[in-house]
């Protein structure tokens, strides 16, 4: 069975994830979701949130997308390459959003590879989602503004109240 690790941190998941995270499916036996807390970043929604939303996002395409059924989500307590060496994984897939997330991802997956002879797999992301990035969504919901259509059901729902913002 080939198991890939697809990681991040999910601040919040947004549908351009989900899209990299539905594309695997249909590549891979398994996919496992790997939300991980980003040192280099300050997270709206706490870890187990994030998680949570992960699942949600996973089991409802799971419901019109058979593929999905092969998709699980864990937390990653620790390094990256440590958490692929558990899962079983022989890789690493990271979406693509453009040639400056290239530039951000290429050392991390070069330094993967470096400790632990894990292979990263970069997927083009879907340019419907192209301008979709989490600091964007939070930069919106956080000025009350419309974030339904980037993200999975849910979501915006606890972004609103992880700002104090009334969610109805």
């Amino acid at each position: 069975m080939t198991t890939v690790v697809c990681p991040g941190s999910f601040d919040p998941i947004t549908l351009g994830h989900l899209d990299v995270v539905r594309r695997a499916a249909t590549m891979f036996d398994e996919v496992v979701v790997g939300v991980a807390k980003n040192p280099g970043k300050s997270g709206l929604l706490d870890l187990e949130t994030r998680a949570e939303l992960v699942r949600a996002a996973v089991y409802t395409l799971a419901q019109t997308e058979p593929a999905m059924s092969r998709v699980r989500v864990a937390v990653v307590p620790g390094l990256l390459v440590d958490f692929c060496r558990e899962a079983g994984a022989v890789a690493v897939v990271k979406g693509l959003r453009g040639g400056g997330d290239f530039d951000a991802e290429q050392p991390m997956a070069l330094m993967n590879r470096h400790l632990s002879g894990v292979e990263t797999i970069f997927l083009p992301g879907d340019q419907r989602y192209a301008h979709v990035a989490s600091s964007l969504v939070k930069d919106i919901a956080r000025h009350g503004g419309p974030v339904d259509d980037l993200v999975p059901p849910g979501v915006t729902a606890a972004l609103r109240s992880a700002l104090g913002q009334p969610t109805g």
